[in-house]
């Protein structure tokens, strides 16, 4: 057998080990850097490339305020040792993951030192050799346990530092940030409060176990109202703003819609999430005025949420239609807006889409630096310019309940 087929199997025994049972993500991690260093010998993978391309981490994953490969590497090299302690101390492939870097090493196990001739005369050969193996068992325990207590104390060292680290950061100034975040959010960060994002919290009647269905004033007047669902394209988009006001270091305020009341409208700047059919309180404010959310009350679509275009332009339709209500969603339109407040002083930020992916995929669009940077240039906004009023139509591809992509697909400019 070659060395690098036993190098595999060595892995392969390890993967299905008692040691490993449970840890998928120890052994995805574990097969990775064993892949890796078979594949680029001595060469370390990146912290970034392991959090992306096995944890699953987005593109904008920094490892300088994210600690989670730092610390599942830690748990891997505390696995590694407790399986050679145990199950794998007889196996003549050791694998290890130095300190300070994920190069996955593989070493073939020493020969077992000389006897020492001088105390085997005067010892049995059983005793001699028991002697022997209890020696080496009793060592081998204490540089376990050694290991596993430094292993124990680097994690909740790293941990600690990198509070400290995240800390630093946040009283720096970011120049890691890019232009674009600054440029576009600029408006929401110089206030004297925080901005409010207020996520949609439509009223519904009934209880899951036997049906819900949107609250309707017509013919629910006295039925109880239930208010405290949210879908889970809001709730990762409360989570995406946050990541983005965090590296801007700044807070938000976040409140649902059903809590809000226009009194929060006048001296604050908003950020409103998921579309008027939802976030009630909207309609009570300035809406957009070239592009709006229409229920479709008729036909295959009814009860189905489209974008109506007040003035399509060449190429455009007369509205956006995601997909039929009885099909699985494969395609959502989104509205972004930023507008005026009533004081003039303040601003307020739609994002909303057609459905709850679509109001993910808004928030998603202006939290990332690639497509922020295309809706930019399409206003014409220079690094230094300032964010006037526009509305917007994005695309939204949705695949298995996840906002894949999305194009911005009409766009107008408010008054300078």
């Amino acid at each position: 057998m070659t060395e690098r087929a036993q190098n595999l199997a060595q892995i392969d025994k390890l993967l299905s080990s008692h040691t490993l049972h449970g840890s998928e993500s120890l052994c995805k991690l574990l097969r990775y850097l064993a892949n890796h260093s078979l594949e680029h010998p001595g060469l370390s993978p990146k912290e970034y490339q392991i959090a992306t391309e096995v944890f699953g981490r987005q593109q904008d994953f920094d490892p300088h305020v994210d600690s989670m490969v730092r610390v599942q590497a830690g748990r891997l090299r505390t696995k590694l040792v407790e399986y050679y302690a145990s199950e794998g101390s007889d196996d003549q492939i050791l694998l290890e993951l130095p300190k300070g870097t994920y190069a996955l090493s593989f070493h073939s196990r020493p020969h077992g030192a000389a006897r020492n001739h001088a105390n085997s005369s005067h010892e049995a050969p059983g005793n001699s050799e028991l002697n022997a193996r209890t020696s080496r068992t009793w060592i081998i325990a204490v540089v376990a346990l050694s290991v596993v207590l430094a292993s124990a104390v680097a994690v909740a060292t790293d941990r600690f530092l990198n509070r400290r680290v995240a800390e630093a950061r946040l009283a720096s100034e970011g120049p890691d940030v890019p232009v674009a975040f600054h440029v576009f959010w600029k408006g929401f960060l110089t206030g004297p409060q925080e901005p409010w994002v207020i996520f949609s919290n439509a009223a519904f009647v009934g209880r899951p176990f036997v049906g819900m269905r949107y609250y309707d004033r017509a013919r629910d007047s006295t039925a109880v109202i239930t208010d405290h669902y949210t879908g889970v394209g809001e709730v990762l988009a409360v989570h995406a703003l946050d990541n983005v006001f965090g590296r801007l270091r700044q807070q938000i305020r976040v409140k649902r819609g059903s809590l809000f009341s226009l009194d929060d409208a006048k001296n604050n700047d908003l950020i409103f999430i998921g579309s008027p059919s939802e976030n009630l309180t909207l309609l009570e404010l300035p809406n957009t005025q070239e592009f709006a959310f229409k229920q479709i009350t008729s036909g295959p679509r009814t009860g189905t949420m489209e974008i109506i275009n007040f003035h399509p332009e060449s190429g455009e339709p007369k509205e956006f239609l995601p997909s039929l209500p009885d099909q699985s969603l494969t395609e959502d339109y989104s509205i972004i807006a930023l507008k005026r407040g009533l004081n003039p002083a303040h601003s307020f930020l739609i994002l909303a889409g057609a459905t709850t992916i679509g109001t993910q995929a808004a928030v998603e669009y202006v939290c990332q630096q690639d497509s922020l940077e295309q809706l930019l240039l399409r206003l014409s906004v220079s690094n230094s310019g300032d964010l006037k009023p526009f509305e917007a139509v994005i695309r939204v591809k949705v695949a298995k309940g996840v906002p894949v992509g999305s194009d911005l697909v009409a766009l107008r400019k408010g008054p300078a």
